[in-house]
């Protein structure tokens, strides 16, 4: 895995999930850059699409730059070029 050596080197993606009862299910997305610690987007949702994910992305991408590479709380996404 590629070292957090400086900000925006790499980042990581998480997908919470919690009800507030039986029936009341939600999620959160979470981007965090590994470096600075800093959260850098937090959404929240009954569903959150893979479209959702996409947009969100290309938003912090649009604001902090390409991160050399993003690590899920799955697996390792290969390096953006």
């Amino acid at each position: 895995m590629p070292e957090a050596a400086y900000p925006n080197a790499r980042g990581s993606l998480g997908l919470l999930a919690d009800s507030f009862g039986p029936s009341r299910k939600f999620r959160i997305l979470e981007a965090i850059d590994d470096c600075s610690r800093e959260n850098l987007c937090l959404i929240a949702g009954t569903s959150i699409s893979g479209a959702r994910v996409a947009r969100e992305l290309d938003t912090l991408v649009r604001i902090y730059g390409k991160p050399g590479c993003k690590v899920s709380d799955r697996a390792i996404v290969a390096p953006l070029v």
